[in-house]
């Protein structure tokens, strides 16, 4: 209870856990017993009308396009589906305290107020307050099941390794990777995955859906170094299928996949074992005996924070000033109010309740997160666009003709849009989604402030509605323990918001890659006349000279 004026209303702040069923009892005995003028309930409008039954929101064709609205729902479905966990470890259905209290308050004839910040806002400054080796160390977590440097490493060693394949290919040379290596390489890479497709299919047949993963991904990897890279077997065939070129993109990028994650790995370990990287505690499992509603919360909380503690302030720290303004709104106004809020956030609100001038202004708690520092994204972004137009423009002031210029930026064209439509497709994309995505990946290729997959995602969602109410139905695929993993992939591609996310991510990967493909490979190939790229490289030096020789004969 909080201390308030004569004129003035009284707030009463339950704390309570999102997944305990004591906490229902409590949140109804506390609304009958204390009658207050009002019930306010940690939702928003959309959580409200969802946890009523209602028809979920709606994913906007036109939202797609203002950036990062995929990402926001992926960690949304993190969030729900940890909530989700934890509901099922508990036997309640997660939401069911705010479910209560809202039904409580009905039967009472008392009004509900909806004091929470819209979801998609929080969502949207929980990602944005994330930095970027927090999101290395989520990601291999989520993958990998290893928070520490070294799921960190792992993820970061896969990136980079993406990066070195195309150098491996150009340069390799230099470091004695002639194309026999390259070619064992490949051929260790398509025979390792076809075994592994094999194996896990047998192993499937008696074993458990995990453990045959791991034995597929184990014995495929295993033949794919012994068979292929160690004896060569079918480098023949590779090599005679592929051509020089599939087997010398195929092998590099093999090469700098595997020194990326192993270097990555070895680097993690290592700082793990001096103490440079601090990893966070293991959560330790719940037993509800055991621990009161505001334990619980509070280690779910802290289990947010070991990920981001940037993005726990926009995820708890923000949303307790935000429903502290609120609640007092409600109290200046006359009203007494109890409040339902997680246990986590009741702490926070309090403080604010009792001490309402330390409120942070409500303009900073709503609306776009800016990022801290300096905006490197934007600046590499900008940058590669200048690259771009001054490449072909150092060219043609070299002297190049408009033919050989028409036939590069034709080849550029060609590749992002094969590589994109042809991802997206794999991905389960419409025919015109992908087309879409084709026809604009050359442009987005140049601007990395777009991407392919947002326009791939807006034609997809005209035709495929995509909601808040999917994560539910993904939260009950995952928790299916039984089903092999195969399977549940299926399952996983039934779910229209699910789907989306992979032919957003297939196209922006697939124009990543042939950019690279184009720059590394390609490029010389067409260029070979001129000198591949050491004579490209040459040709734009001449341009520059000639183009400072114009604008000083200008000048002066």
């Amino acid at each position: 209870m909080n201390d308030s004026s004569p004129d003035e209303g009284r707030v009463r702040v339950v704390g309570t856990a999102h997944v305990s069923q004591d906490s229902v009892r409590e949140v109804e005995a506390t609304i009958r017993e204390a009658q207050p003028d009002m019930v306010a309930v940690e939702l928003d409008e959309g959580r409200f009308r969802q946890l009523k039954g209602g028809t979920p929101d709606d994913i906007e064709a036109r939202d797609l396009l203002r950036g990062n609205t995929v990402f926001q729902f992926i960690a949304y479905w993190m969030l729900s589906y940890v909530q989700s966990r934890m509901g099922d470890k508990f036997d309640v259905q997660p939401g069911a305290d705010m479910l209560a209290a809202v039904e409580t308050a009905e039967e009472e004839q008392i009004d509900v107020a909806l004091v929470d910040r819209d979801i998609q806002t929080t969502i949207q400054r929980f990602w944005r307050r994330m930095g970027t080796m927090e999101k290395l160390r989520m990601a291999g977590d989520l993958a990998f099941g290893v928070a520490d440097a070294r799921g960190v490493g792992i993820i970061f060693g896969i990136v980079v390794g993406v990066f070195l394949g195309p150098l491996v290919g150009l340069y390799g040379d230099v470091v004695g990777i002639t194309d026999f290596v390259l070619a064992r390489a490949a051929t260790g890479a398509l025979l390792g995955a076809v075994s592994a497709y094999f194996i896990y299919a047998v192993a499937a047949t008696t074993m458990d859906g995990d453990d045959a993963l791991v034995a597929g991904v184990g014995g495929g990897a295993a033949v794919g170094l012994i068979g292929g890279v160690g004896l060569g077997l079918g480098s023949g065939l590779v090599t005679g299928v592929l051509g020089g070129l599939g087997t010398a993109i195929i092998g590099s990028l093999a090469i700098g996949v595997s020194v990326g994650i192993a270097a990555g790995l070895v680097v993690g370990t290592l700082l793990n074992v001096f103490g440079l990287f601090q990893a966070p505690e293991e959560m330790e499992e719940f037993d509800m005996s055991e621990l009161t509603d505001g334990d619980v919360v509070s280690a779910m909380m802290e289990e947010f924070r070991r990920f981001s503690p940037g993005g726990a302030e926009a995820l708890i720290d923000e949303r307790d000033a935000y429903i502290a303004h609120q609640l007092v709104a409600l109290r200046e106004s006359g009203r007494d109010v109890v409040a339902i809020v997680g246990a986590g956030h009741k702490a926070g609100i309090e403080r604010y309740l009792a001490n309402p001038e330390t409120l942070p202004p409500m303009e900073s708690l709503v609306g776009v997160a800016e990022k801290d520092g300096f905006p490197w994204g934007k600046l590499v972004g900008y940058g590669i666009t200048v690259v771009f137009v001054a490449f072909f423009a150092l060219l043609a002031m070299a002297g190049v003709g408009n033919e050989r210029l028409l036939t590069i930026f034709g080849a550029w064209f060609l590749i992002n849009g094969v590589f994109t439509f042809g991802m997206a497709k794999l991905a389960g994309a419409r025919w015109t989604s992908a087309l879409v995505g084709g026809l604009v990946a050359w442009m987005t290729s140049i601007n990395p402030l777009l991407a392919p997959g947002w326009f791939t995602g807006y034609v997809e969602l005209r035709h495929t509605p995509v909601n808040v109410g999917d994560i539910g139905t993904l939260n009950k695929i995952l928790s299916d323990e039984e089903t092999p993993i195969v399977e549940l992939v299926k399952e996983l591609f039934d779910v229209p918001l699910f789907k989306l996310i992979m032919v957003v991510a297939a196209a922006n990967i697939g124009s990543m890659i042939a950019s690279f493909l184009f720059v590394t490979y390609v490029l010389p190939v067409i260029a070979a006349d001129l000198g591949g790229v050491s004579g490209v490289t040459s040709l734009m030096l001449d341009g520059a000279a000639n183009s400072a020789d114009l604008i000083w004969s200008t000048l002066t």
